[in-house]
């Protein structure tokens, strides 16, 4: 690749800590990397595979006091000189002057407007850095500005770097998260940092297997988990954390439907273990639509639909298999309705028989034959003439008197 090419293209990482070799222990388990000495002076590869991933090395003795350590991009320019210059001019800063490293290229190192710094680089012709990160495990893969003020860093390395405004994502509150993109492909995210006290910084992010196991690697080595493992838009997992000197990294895993495709069943997500509140600007990462450049989450095709005439002739039969409980069922409740009503009109003239008959007779009102003397018993042959013979005497009686 001719230095033409790589403008614009995020070409090296490199991490600048207080403990190189506690540095290199740590990342070597949560990432699939392996320390290799690089023929400089303290200084360490890291590499993956074949590839050479990024560098380690001290902090070094001239960076301002209290400079926590911290990874650093290096982005291509043919010219590392006009460059730096153009970088001036669009309102950025020179931190290092442009200056050589003998055999390995020409490299400064920048801020933009806001205040993020950056490297700018160009390989030497015999440096042999000549492959360039492709998205594989192992690889950095999403580049991530938390800045002041999106817009005037968009411009700003726009102008620089020939970058191209890609999608902008609303994430509510937390504004909008806007990705860039190079040669066509998106290759990171700006977005506006919620906390204005906190320094704008670049993040990378890294390719490993599985963000879970990562995310444990981070806790046993003496690291801080900040956010994740967390599914985001586009089915990757992340990991935001702080190594044990406090340099913050990130990993991702590529979506599962995807890395699953072929097989039986898909693999599922871990459970995500429990995090701590994330700072402001992990919050903003963790609804990002972030690490793009890996494929897209596998879509399920939609089953065959069945033949028109089997449809309709399933259809029918579920129809008829349906009927005939139903109509079995409804005589069979007809039937017990009508049992039921027979057996209520039994109920109720059984309860009248014997309302009825407990109920107590009527006196007569004739006095009982016991007590009628046998002249006066209705249907007697004297009790006519005798009852009138009786009244004929009470009445001489009377008048005597």
């Amino acid at each position: 690749m001719s230095n033409a090419d790589i403008r614009g293209r995020f070409i090296w990482h490199e991490l600048m800590t207080t403990d190189p070799d506690a540095a290199s222990a740590f990342y070597t388990n949560v990432i699939p990397w392996k320390a290799q000495p690089s023929g400089m002076p303290s200084y360490t590869l890291w590499m993956s595979g074949k590839i050479r991933a990024g560098g380690l090395m001290a902090l070094p003795d001239g960076e301002p006091a209290g400079t926590p350590p911290h990874w650093i991009i290096y982005v291509g320019t043919p010219n590392v000189d006009s460059t730096a210059e153009a970088a001036r001019k669009l309102g950025g800063k020179v931190l290092k002057a442009p200056a050589d490293i003998p055999n390995v290229g020409r490299f400064a190192v920048l801020a933009d407007p806001q205040g993020a710094a950056f490297a700018i680089f160009t390989p030497s012709p015999t440096s042999g850095d000549g492959v360039f990160a492709g998205g594989a495990v192992g690889e950095f893969t999403w580049h991530e500005l938390a800045t002041t003020d999106l817009d005037a860093a968009l411009r700003f390395y726009s102008e620089l770097f020939g970058w191209s405004k890609g999608a902008g994502h609303d994430m509510g509150p937390m504004g909008i998260y806007q990705l860039i993109s190079h040669g066509g492909q998106d290759v990171g995210g700006i977005y506006k940092a919620r906390d204005a006290s906190s320094p704008p910084t670049w993040l990378s992010y890294t390719r490993v297997a599985d963000a879970g196991k990562a995310a444990s690697a981070v806790k046993a080595g003496g690291g801080r988990i900040l956010n994740g493992p967390m599914e985001v838009p586009g089915g990757s997992w992340i990991v935001m954390a702080l190594d044990p000197q406090g340099g913050a990294f990130a990993v991702v895993e590529a979506p599962r439907t995807a890395k699953a495709e072929g097989a039986a069943t898909a693999k599922q997500p871990p459970a995500a273990p429990a995090k701590p509140t994330p700072s402001p600007p992990a919050a903003a990462k963790a609804t990002a639509a972030v690490p793009t450049g890996k494929p897209a989450a596998a879509t399920k095709p939609a089953a065959a639909p069945a033949a028109p005439a089997k449809t309709a002739a399933a259809g029918a039969a579920r129809k008829s298999a349906g009927r005939k409980p139903v109509r079995k069922a409804a005589r069979k409740a007809a039937k017990k309705k009508v049992a039921k009503k027979a057996v209520g009109k039994k109920v109720a003239a059984t309860k009248k028989a014997v309302a009825k008959s407990s109920r107590p007779k009527k006196r007569s009102k004739m006095r009982p034959a016991a007590t009628q003397s046998p002249s006066t018993r209705k249907g007697s042959p004297k009790g006519k003439s005798g009852g009138k013979r009786a009244a004929a005497r009470t009445a001489r009686g009377r008048k005597h008197r």
